[in-house]
């Protein structure tokens, strides 16, 4: 082997050589909370810079009739947000009204913004230890686990919903624009 096909498998293999060198980062003692709460950062994310893309005038869009208005959506996501978390929480959810998806579009987000940010709070306290704890969703019981998955799901199903209205309309969702 020559001098330069040597300098060369050094100058490849030096990155993996340092990165081994260092410090292995300690394991999670919460690794399923950890998992959700990046999962949720993720989509509350997509679907708060969604919200603020999706212009006014088009909230009463749907593509087909049996479905969900960009509004509609929003406003299930803020009771559903509300109603899955608090049970997470084990606590009650702040009393907040019943949205229709009529409403205007700062209404909408602003709701659909509070119901990310009480997740959050959610999220922060829960620990894997009580992700075995049974938790009444109102529509199913199951554990605490199970109740956040069905929360992370939701936000995932109704942000590939959105983004296809959105593509639909002509516009570019969140996760495929370019990063800055």
């Amino acid at each position: 082997m020559n001098a330069r096909h040597l300098s060369g498998v050094v100058a490849l293999l030096l990155p993996a050589v340092i990165a081994a060198q260092a410090p292995m980062a300690a394991p999670s003692a919460n690794p399923v909370s950890d998992a959700a709460r990046r999962l949720n950062t993720r989509y509350t994310q997509l679907l708060s810079a969604t919200a603020d893309q999706v212009p006014a005038e088009k909230l009463g869009y749907k593509p087909t009739d049996p479905q969900l208005t960009f509004g509609k959506v929003w406003a299930h996501l803020v009771e559903a947000n509300y109603g899955i978390c608090g049970a997470i929480g084990g606590a009650m959810a702040p009393n907040v009204p019943k949205l229709e998806g009529t409403e205007t579009k700062d209404v909408l987000v602003n709701a659909l913004k509070g119901s990310f940010t009480f997740c959050e709070g959610v999220l922060a306290k829960t620990t894997d230890a009580q992700m075995g704890a049974e938790v009444d969703l109102g529509f199913m019981k199951g554990s605490r686990a199970l109740a956040t998955f069905v929360y992370l799901n939701d936000l995932a199903d109704h942000y590939s919903q959105v983004a296809i209205y959105m593509r639909l309309n002509g516009m570019l969702p969140p996760s495929a624009q370019p990063k800055k």
